[in-house]
């Protein structure tokens, strides 16, 4: 009997993405697009039953529960196009992109359609490229 394969993590994103409503699949396919192309040193994964997207390079030992490897998590519950920062309190974002003032750290940019979306590409990788600046390697 042959043995299932396991997809890869890029895989089981792009199955998670293809198993949304065609007009958030377009808009969340474009935002992997453009968190991917911010830097080499980004991966994709599912987590949180969502795609997710963490830092690949090394770091220095820290607690699990730190999420420091983590960049960004989609939440879409409910057909909105969320993306979770769980350590965003920690970039110094001028732009105002990253809301929220949860006390664990986390921060959010919602995305209404796709013109949003165009309309904050720069802005979004600044941030993301602000966030990789404090990994502690």
């Amino acid at each position: 009997m042959a043995k299932a394969t396991k997809l890869s993590d890029e895989e089981q994103v792009t199955a998670h993405i293809q198993q949304l409503e065609p007009g958030l699949q377009k808009i969340v396919e474009t935002l992997r697009t453009i968190i991917l192309s911010t830097d080499k040193e980004i991966g994709e994964r599912i987590k949180w039953n969502n795609p997710s997207f963490y830092y690949t390079g090394g770091m220095k030992p820290f607690d699990p529960k730190e999420y420091k490897r983590e960049i960004i998590v989609f939440n879409l519950f409910k057909g909105r196009i969320m993306l979770v920062f769980p350590s965003g309190a920690k970039i110094n974002d001028s732009s105002g992109l990253l809301e929220g003032g949860y006390k664990d750290g986390r921060r959010l940019i919602i995305f209404k359609d796709m013109e949003d979306v165009k309309a904050k590409k720069k802005i979004l990788q600044q941030v993301i490229k602000k966030w990789l600046e404090l990994v502690e390697k």
